[in-house]
């Protein structure tokens, strides 16, 4: 059976739990990173030197970092997240290459600040460049969903870029992370009430943020 290593609360490890959700796969999940440890083990730094969550072992496999995770996974499964036309691939694969790339570093210190950081010490300066640097970022997704229809992020049909950027998005549009003068996008929420409907994200990236 296919084995995760990492702990619910760490954004690229819902990610995958999602897309296992979506497919209907088998898993078993060991709790790694953080208060769990396991990391910086002999054992685990074999599979996977980078220290960090999640690592995934299938039948021999091992593979490390979210975003190819899922890539393996559609591709294994033949799922139709990750589309089959090079065009919509490539489209996909942009996207979560935008959020490593830009999105992650312009919303990390919002997240960090308003729900890893104690109240009193928050960088309060520091969190509210964050919140401009992520609407920046999310106004660039809300413009496109309305330029191609929606009612996902690439037009009809879901894709593994819909999962990864949804995870992120829980962030954006969470309550923990809500501070005065949050921009809206009309467009954006429609999307995200789209996707927070699917099991997969109810049953791992909805719960509150920790």
């Amino acid at each position: 059976m296919l084995k995760v290593w990492g702990r619910v609360n760490s954004v690229n490890v819902k990610k995958v739990l999602w897309i296992l959700d979506e497919l209907g796969t088998p898993h078993e999940r060991a709790d790694a990173g953080m208060e769990h440890g396991v990391v910086d083990t002999p054992e685990y730094r074999a599979m996977n030197p980078n220290g960090r969550v999640p690592t995934i072992e299938d039948d021999g496999f091992v593979l490390w970092e979210s975003n190819s995770i899922l890539r393996y996974l559609a591709m294994k499964h033949g799922s139709a997240l990750y589309p089959a036309d090079p065009a919509a691939r490539a489209s996909a694969d942009r996207w979560m290459d935008w959020q490593l790339s830009t999105l992650s570093g312009a919303e990390r210190n919002l997240f960090w600040g308003m729900v890893r950081t104690p109240a009193d010490k928050r960088d309060m300066a520091a969190v509210m460049a964050a919140m401009k640097a992520g609407g920046a970022c999310w106004s660039m997704v809300d413009a496109w969903i309305a330029r191609h229809g929606g009612p996902y992020l690439d037009g009809p049909t879901m894709t593994i870029a819909d999962i990864v950027l949804g995870c992120y998005a829980r962030r954006w549009f969470g309550p923990e992370v809500r501070v005065e003068g949050m921009p809206r996008f009309p467009t954006l929420e429609a999307w995200f009430a789209t996707i927070a409907e699917r099991p997969g994200f109810r049953r791992w990236v909805a719960p509150p943020l920790s």
